[in-house]
């Protein structure tokens, strides 16, 4: 059924525990998602990755075609207790045809995916991928990645914002992530050069305020910064993340293929 990820866990974690891990347990949201939750010391993280694995291999079938599969491991030891840790795996389909990504690794540059990005692209177009444990290290991994020689795009997702805050209602929490980003994003304007292009977007929006645990439906804001810029202003609204991928192409002067949508005007960021 579709629940909550912290209301299924009261609900079925202990049924879980008593089973000795023979049971596991199997839930959806409004996305395309199977989500499977195993305690990380009664079940254990290697067996939870084998049936997240089988069920992935299953919901490939073409009446499935489930978008991803989540891992969702979990401690604790009664009801109001139970926490998620950060050992979360995506299961998840490869990208229909070749996407940015892939023409940048296919052009030499370096794409370097940190959180779960390379859970996203099933680790296609990816040369490099870092794991994260929250978007705090996320950001300090990023400034760290900022400070080394390479050319190319660094993708960063700082998923907190999401799972923890945005899909939890937590409004003093998402205020407090804010806050926390704001200032490691200074720590990371104080390492970028004159040749970075900073892109900061959101793939949906959630609103902490708003009713129910789902997706919220607010435009996503798209901030563009580099040290070069001489000046600033506001850009038209945009239906397509497409826009960003012709973006970041441009940047590179590498050529948009036809497949790919969305088109963009680097002489609009002066």
């Amino acid at each position: 059924k579709s629940a909550s990820g912290t209301e299924i866990l009261d609900e079925l974690a202990m049924e879980e525990i008593q089973s000795d891990g023979k049971k596991l347990i199997l839930y959806t949201s409004a996305d395309s998602v199977l989500q499977i939750c195993g305690h990380e010391e009664v079940t254990g993280l290697d067996e939870l990755y084998r049936v997240c694995q089988i069920a992935r291999e299953i919901t490939l079938k073409p009446e499935y075609k489930v978008g991803r599969v989540i891992a969702r491991p979990y401690v604790g030891d009664s009801v109001g207790h139970f926490t998620r840790t950060s050992n979360r795996h995506d299961y998840a389909l490869s990208p229909s045809s070749k996407t940015v990504l892939d023409v940048l690794k296919s052009n030499a540059f370096d794409v370097i995916g940190i959180g779960k990005i390379s859970d996203i692209f099933n680790g296609q177009g990816i040369t490099k991928s870092i794991h994260s444990t929250s978007s705090h290290e996320g950001m300090l991994q990023t400034i760290e990645e900022m400070k080394k020689d390479f050319t190319g795009l660094l993708f960063t997702n700082l998923v907190d914002f999401d799972a923890k805050w945005g899909h939890r209602r937590n409004v003093s929490g998402y205020g407090d992530e804010l806050e926390d980003f704001d200032l490691l994003l200074g720590q990371l304007l104080g390492v970028i050069d004159s040749d970075t292009l900073l892109i900061i977007t959101a793939d949906h929006g959630n609103d902490p305020t708003f009713k129910g645990t789902d997706h919220t439906r607010e435009c996503v804001p798209c901030l563009m910064y580099s040290p070069s810029m001489k000046e600033h202003g506001v850009l038209d609204d945009s239906i397509s993340f497409g826009t960003i991928g012709a973006v970041i192409l441009n940047n590179f002067d590498v050529d948009k293929q036809n497949y790919l949508i969305g088109e963009f005007d680097l002489d609009k960021l002066v």
